[in-house]
């Protein structure tokens, strides 16, 4: 059982180290990637701030499709170019959007999020999925959320045996 206590921290460069050591404490010596992204969705919704939604979508068959996630039920699958998660996914770019309701084609699950980052989930050349994250106050996320979050999924890459496949 592990114990995760609020992160105090001077500025978000501070809380990310802390974050992702977190996550190196959770997942080292497990590579599964279901069991890793579940706790990884997880530890994300119970220690950022100011979010209600953090999850992951993965690469199927040529679409996203909802993987584990804390929050609200959320869309089910999502086409690559299309909305936040399949724009980042389509080009393989972290996404910062500081208010969805100006981004051109959002997809609104869940009413309440007013901005969203979107981190691409790339494996050498492979497209593994997407980290999603929502929050439901305009300019939430910035340059240093998506500098930590990149890192947070690089921990991941490094611990996780990818399926071929997801099954």
């Amino acid at each position: 059982m592990f114990s995760f206590e609020r992160i105090e921290a001077r500025d978000r460069r501070e809380f990310y180290e802390q974050l992702n050591t977190y996550l190196v404490g959770l997942i080292e010596g497990e590579d599964d990637w279901l069991a890793n992204l579940c706790n990884a969705a997880s530890l994300l919704y119970l220690l950022v701030p100011d979010i209600n939604w953090a999850g992951f979508y993965l690469f199927r068959d040529g679409q996203l499709v909802l993987g584990p996630f804390q929050g609200k039920p959320a869309c089910t699958r999502i086409a690559l170019g299309r909305g936040v998660c399949g724009t980042a996914a389509q080009t393989r770019e972290i996404q910062v959007v500081k208010d969805v309701d100006l981004f051109p084609g959002h997809i609104a699950c869940d009413a309440l999020s007013k901005s969203e980052i979107v981190v691409p989930v790339i494996k050498g050349e492979r497209l593994i999925g997407v980290l999603d994250i929502d929050s439901p106050f305009k300019a939430r996320f910035d340059d240093e959320d998506a500098r930590g979050l990149k890192a947070f999924v690089d921990i991941l890459n490094r611990h996780i045996d990818w399926p071929g496949k997801f099954e």
